[in-house]
């Protein structure tokens, strides 16, 4: 009878103990568990479609043209609206004026834009590609590097109104335009025109514009010289006039899956070589 009762006596003290060890864990578990699943409700929610949105496209080399209604940020914006399920119009405008209505809220979206310190008051951003920007001079013109450009005053540049571009790019049209040495126009074929006149000797271009550069009056004509900077984000603009952040939080995380899945990419090598559509949708 002893010998019984001490055997079991260890065991009976062993017991809360042990009890005691496997609760906290079991709640520990459930409470990640949890959160891991409300954690992919937000990220899977679509955005709001309770509206009309929409979205301005603008002129721009392999981005997007009226001529074709081909291009791709007329792809981004066609997989945009078929993973959101929203209905979004999509209009063409001037990359000034879509500026402007994304300001006043007039506008919901627009695709390939930069950031910079005025526009982050007014514009939110998804990023889905990185590009570098290039100074395309005539060979006439007697410039080796960018900064004999500015330092020749006969040689005036020509730039698309609102644009935006590289650190470096910008001091030099920023510089140049306070010398008024600047032409501006809305788009990139009348800077072509200009150019081949000789009334400008230099534009800034990027990989997007290379189908011009075949032609073989530019290309007989011109040099192209690289600046010093790393490549530039470039993203889903969105108004955040219009869209609240919770909002905005939905379509980065849209633009982000098409990145993640390869998406993006597979647009890109639509318009350009493997290797240089790789470069510029994984950053």
């Amino acid at each position: 009878m002893v010998n019984t009762a001490n055997s079991q006596q260890p065991e009976s003290r062993q017991e809360p103990p042990l009890r005691m060890t496997r609760l906290p864990q079991r709640r520990l578990i459930a409470s990640a568990l949890a959160l891991l699943v409300s954690a992919a409700g937000h990220a899977g929610e679509l955005p709001d479609c309770s509206r009309p949105l929409s979205l301005a496209l603008h002129e721009h080399g392999l981005l997007y043209s009226r001529q074709s209604g081909e291009g791709i940020d007329r792809d981004i914006a066609d997989e945009l609206i078929r993973r959101s399920g929203c209905t979004i119009n999509v209009t063409v405008l001037p990359r000034a004026r879509i500026w402007q209505l994304i300001e006043s809220g007039g506008l919901d979206f627009s695709l390939s834009g930069i950031t910079s310190e005025s526009r982050e008051r007014f514009a939110a951003f998804a990023w889905y590609f990185s590009n570098k920007y290039y100074l395309l001079v005539r060979r006439d013109a007697g410039v080796q590097r960018v900064g004999d450009f500015t330092k020749n005053p006969d040689l005036r540049l020509g730039a698309i109104r609102s644009f935006r571009y590289s650190p470096t790019a910008n001091r030099l049209v920023d510089s140049l335009d306070a010398e008024q040495r600047v032409s501006f126009a809305s788009s990139l074929t009348p800077l072509y025109e200009i150019l081949l006149a000789n009334q400008v000797q230099g534009m800034i271009i990027e990989p997007f514009d290379y189908p011009a550069l075949e032609s073989s009056h530019i290309r007989t004509q011109t040099t192209i010289l690289e600046f010093d900077d790393p490549p530039v984000p470039h993203g889903l603009i969105m108004s955040k006039r219009s869209l609240p952040p919770r909002e905005q939080a939905k379509w980065r995380a849209l633009v982000d899956d098409m990145r993640a899945d390869g998406s993006i990419e597979r647009i890109f090598e639509k318009y350009f070589k493997p290797e240089l559509a790789r470069a510029m949708t994984r950053f």
